[in-house]
């Protein structure tokens, strides 16, 4: 219809020209073309006729052109957003990184921010400023070898616009070298998962984590829930662990390890617990029976450590090639390693002796006192008056004095007699008050169910036949 309609427009209009007179040229064979004039009424039907035509066709098109449209529009849901490139921007640090020149590295040894700013166009005033401006966020003389840095800069051959550091994998800090220049301390969205781990020991205690692919931090975190009452420097073949704890995810991969909710651990002759229970006035761990972990006295004066020499009071002194008694426990480990107080109280020395070396004596009260041999060095502030607490950092392992190799000495008094340590045994302290045990009790009973799913792997050879006769 449409182009029958149209095909006749045409025709007409070929058949007759209109002439700015209102007149048309007769078209006719004859050899002399002549103008004959047209009377007004017929010559607006004619173009009555005409628009109608036109008008009737251009609706039809313009109205098939919608439907077509519509059609088409109507199969834009059955076309998948696959078909469409999409460039997803690479976010990190809340910044799209692909708008900006990225420079990254790690701090190295005798690097300073100053030197990482200035080689990247920022000039010295602006970081005398940002150092000013963000010392109560970050203060920059903290950067720490090996941690990773990143600078961000819209324009290579302009000076930097952004430097970010990460001081641990749970937050970063971001310095802005252009506007107010003061930093921003920002952390990770961080997940949690409540987990169980178990093992049992084949050789030593950090070999069997580590085959049980547990981390050094979670064993710590064992020795720190269990110090009052396991000699871990005893471990034994065939002794057993089991846990309950927290581990942190950032992007789905582990970071570290939260809380120890529960730990045990059996040795040939004993079992023990520690619980915690996070109520805020009695945060800490417990026994089964609520009373607290936390006794007089730590287990041992250094972690990661082993015991080198006993007390003995024929012991065959090393150095001095003769029978000398040995009226101390020497636990050996690397230079530098954190020595701390297994109780608090009051320095009473801190001082050298060509036999003990760096020495620290502590009195604990009128009954207990302990000593610290051979340290490389005191801790910060520690000197004779001062009060420390059980747990603190008094010197570091080293080797001064009378000494073959790196390890402290640890002597204890008991009524100003020397004793052996590792025989003593303290009164348990009293137990939570009798209306805090229910609520104690039923949060031992949520995590000693875990413990009991927790399976000690891998077995021993020698042992699973064991168990299987």
């Amino acid at each position: 219809m449409p182009s029958e309609a149209f095909r006749l427009v045409i025709a007409t209009l070929s058949e007759i020209t209109l002439h700015p007179k209102h007149g048309t040229v007769d078209s006719s064979d004859s050899p002399k073309k002549r103008f004959r004039p047209l009377h007004g009424h017929r010559f607006t039907l004619i173009l009555i006729v005409l628009f109608t035509l036109l008008g009737g066709f251009l609706l039809y098109s313009g109205s098939n052109r919608s439907e077509n449209l519509q059609a088409n529009l109507s199969g834009l849901d059955k076309i998948e957003l696959s078909s469409f490139p999409v460039v997803v921007p690479n976010m990190r640090y809340g910044f799209a990184l692909d708008t900006f020149h990225v420079a990254e590295g790690t701090i190295q040894p005798n690097q300073f921010l100053g030197d990482l700013l200035s080689a990247r166009g920022v000039n010295y005033q602006t970081i005398e400023t940002l150092s000013a401006n963000s010392k109560d966020v970050f203060d920059i003389r903290h950067l720490r070898v090996d941690r990773p840095y990143v600078i961000l800069s819209k324009d290579p051959e302009a000076a930097a616009d952004y430097f970010i550091y990460e001081p641990n994998v749970y937050e970063y800090i971001v310095f802005p070298l252009k506007g107010d220049l003061t930093a921003k301390r920002v952390s990770r969205p961080m997940d949690t998962e409540l987990r169980t781990a178990a093992g049992r020991i084949e050789s030593s205690l950090w070999q069997t984590m580590v085959d049980n692919g547990l981390s050094y931090e979670l064993t710590a975190k064992m020795e720190d829930a269990l110090q009052w009452s396991v000699s871990f420097h005893h471990a034994q073949k065939d002794d057993e662990f089991k846990l309950v704890f927290d581990q942190n995810y950032i992007d789905g991969e582990q970071v570290g390890v939260g809380e120890v909710y529960a730990a045990y651990y059996k040795n040939a002759s004993n079992e023990y617990y520690a619980i915690w229970y996070g109520k805020e006035k009695y945060a800490g761990y417990y026994d089964l029976e609520g009373r607290p972990m936390k006794k007089g006295f730590l287990k041992a004066p250094v972690k990661f450590s082993r015991i080198s020499s006993r007390y003995n009071l024929n012991r065959f002194h090393p150095v001095l090639k003769r029978t000398r008694p040995h009226l101390g426990t020497d636990y050996a480990a690397p230079y530098g390693t954190p020595i701390y107080a297994v109780g608090n109280g009051v320095v009473v020395e801190a001082s050298y002796t060509s036999g003990n070396g760096n020495f620290v004596k502590i009195k604990h009260d009128d009954r207990y006192q302990t000593q610290y041999l051979h340290m490389q060095k005191f801790a910060s502030g520690i000197h004779r008056g001062v009060q420390v607490k059980q747990g603190q950092v008094i010197g570091y392992v080293g080797s001064t004095g009378l000494a073959t190799g790196p390890h402290v000495c640890f002597r204890f008094w008991k009524d100003g007699k020397q004793v052996n340590h590792l025989n003593l045994q303290f009164p348990p302290p009293d137990p939570l008050p009798a209306d805090e045990l229910p609520a104690f009790f039923e949060v031992r009973d949520q995590y000693l169910a875990e413990l009991q799913q927790a399976v000690p792997h891998p077995f021993s050879a020698a042992v699973a036949e064991e168990e299987c006769e």
